[in-house]
């Protein structure tokens, strides 16, 4: 009997009559420290297919993709392209093997306009080809069109929303014929109508001969545009199915890793008559990335957001640290009504707010940990009420008392921030808070980037604040951070779909609600 057909080094059936695939992985492994992200993964993309690629954050899909692109080199592992063994040595190699990548971050020039940004993804993309254009290329206008871009391209992209630039970073992937194109989470940022349409681009690109590579939290779109799915756990395959296989109750064990069943979770936060009501929404709207929004949070609660890419996390915590504004709904900050008018208004009530970026967003690198560490408490240390300065040995001892509370590693808190390590940097942030005495601490990704040690340091401290009073909103995409938490949040689509509370609270529960 004849035995049928397999891709060498995966273990899949070939499809009859089909070459073997464009791009084969076998083996791949890639090591952070001790975290592995990639754990011997087989996997291949072939012309002509949506490939899915599914799984919790975390679990390995971007760093697959960083490695096809070139931004990271395996630890050990072969990528085939055309069945020749690969050396992706950096995103030119990428370009010159017809490989183009929509990635997860937003990677566009600000001071070019729409249309030099998407020339960058032309073999054109040089700035002598970007000055020698007098209008808006015809191969600018054509991917443009194929998106529905309908603003204008001539202005610099700093001057667009989020989700123009996204149509513009997807454009820059079109712009040029290409053998495969990866979609790292592409319609996170769009609207239904713009989603829709990013799906048909890729349903016709690959009825054009293209492998496309579909990177997705939105299970309903993958179920619906992939002709087969791969999903990745800890850095491994835990699933992989054709399309006529694909079920979300499948898909969701492979992500979750069992069957969902209830769990030991934190402790309830029991309010009574005289617990003080610290924070209260109701029906928080802005656009399309918050929508009717209503929570309460206890003085001395802790309360957890979890949710997916996308999901509108981040954007609530900028409404209420008045970083943006709220289209509709209330907010009561101690019972009295609370509209902050700017991020200045906000911290005068109390309100905290350590952001997800803090390199960019919270930190200024050439300035000395004792300034980073007191930027919102100077006049503590003024030198009487009106003159602008400060007692110098007053404010760097107390600089160097937090150094050792928090155990921030610096030989001098007189030397720039910039040349501590990524979890030391986030102490210094979370510091800068804390002296602050917060009602309300809100904390965006807190341990993102930082090694175990510092990260314990760090939830001591949480603990420390919601022990004392504050009242504590922490939003993390590694969930097994929330289940410290009083009760978890779970957002999508920009609003809550759910809350879990004491035994609830477990990493599967939350992945539910993600998908559900």
């Amino acid at each position: 009997m004849a035995t049928a057909a397999t891709v060498p080094g995966t273990g899949e059936p070939a499809p009859l009559g089909q070459a073997a695939p464009l791009v084969q992985v076998r083996g791949l492994a890639k090591a952070y420290g001790a975290i592995r992200a990639l754990r011997g993964v087989d996997v291949s993309f072939r012309r002509g297919e949506i490939h899915g690629l599914v799984g919790a954050n975390g679990a390995g899909k971007s760093t697959l993709i960083r490695c096809l692109a070139g931004l990271e080199q395996p630890d050990a592992g072969d990528i085939l392209v055309d069945g020749e063994i690969t050396h992706v040595h950096g995103p030119v190699d990428a370009v010159g093997l017809g490989l183009a990548f929509i990635h997860q971050e937003l990677n566009l020039v600000n001071s070019f306009t729409g249309a030099q940004n998407i020339m960058l993804g032309s073999h054109q993309g040089s700035m002598v080809a970007l000055r020698r254009f007098g209008g808006v290329p015809g191969a600018v206008l054509r991917a443009a069109r194929r998106v529905g871009i309908d603003f204008p391209l001539d202005i610099p992209v700093s001057e667009l929303t989020v989700h123009q630039q996204w149509l513009v970073t997807i454009a820059r992937a079109l712009v040029e014929d290409r053998a495969l194109i990866a979609m790292d989470e592409p319609t996170a940022s769009l609207d239904a109508q713009e989603a829709a349409k990013l799906l048909e681009v890729a349903r016709e690109l690959a009825a054009s001969g293209v492998a496309v590579v579909f990177i997705s939290h939105r299970l309903d779109e993958v179920t619906a545009v992939c002709d087969r799915v791969t999903a990745f756990k800890d850095g491994s395959v835990s699933l992989a199915l054709p399309r006529a296989e694909i079920t979300r109750e499948a898909v969701v064990r492979a992500i979750v890793g069992h069957d969902i069943t209830p769990g030991a979770g934190a402790t309830a936060f029991e309010a009574t008559e005289h617990s003080r009501l610290a924070l209260h929404l109701q029906g928080v709207s802005r656009g399309r990335s918050v929508r009717d929004v209503s929570l309460t949070l206890h003085e001395g609660e802790m309360v957890g957001i979890a949710g997916l890419v996308g999901s509108g996390r981040t954007e609530l915590a900028r409404l209420i640290f008045g970083a943006d504004r709220s289209d509709s709904g209330t907010m009561t900050l101690d019972g009295k009504p609370y509209r902050p008018r700017s991020i200045p208004h906000a911290i005068t009530r109390g309100v905290a707010y350590v952001p997800e970026e803090r390199r960019s967003e919270a930190l200024f690198l050439t300035h000395s940990v004792e300034d980073n560490l007191h930027i919102t408490v100077w006049d503590r240390w003024r030198i009487g009420k009106w003159l602008p300065l400060i007692r110098p040995r007053s404010s760097r001892a107390a600089a160097n008392h937090t150094c050792r509370t928090l155990g921030i590693k610096t030989a001098d808190a007189r030397r720039p921030v910039v040349g501590l390590s990524g979890g030391n940097q986030q102490k210094v942030v979370m510091g800068r808070w804390l002296a602050t005495d917060p009602k309300i601490l809100i904390l965006d990704e807190p341990t993102r980037g930082v090694d175990v040690g510092s990260r314990a340091d760090i939830y001591h401290r949480i603990r420390e604040a919601n022990e004392s009073g504050s009242a504590v909103l922490v939003i993390s995409s590694e969930f097994e951070e929330l289940l410290e938490c009083n009760r978890v949040l779970v957002m999508a689509e920009g609003r809550i779909v759910g809350e879990l509370t004491a035994g609830e609270i477990t990493v599967p529960n939350m992945l539910h609600l993600c998908y559900a």
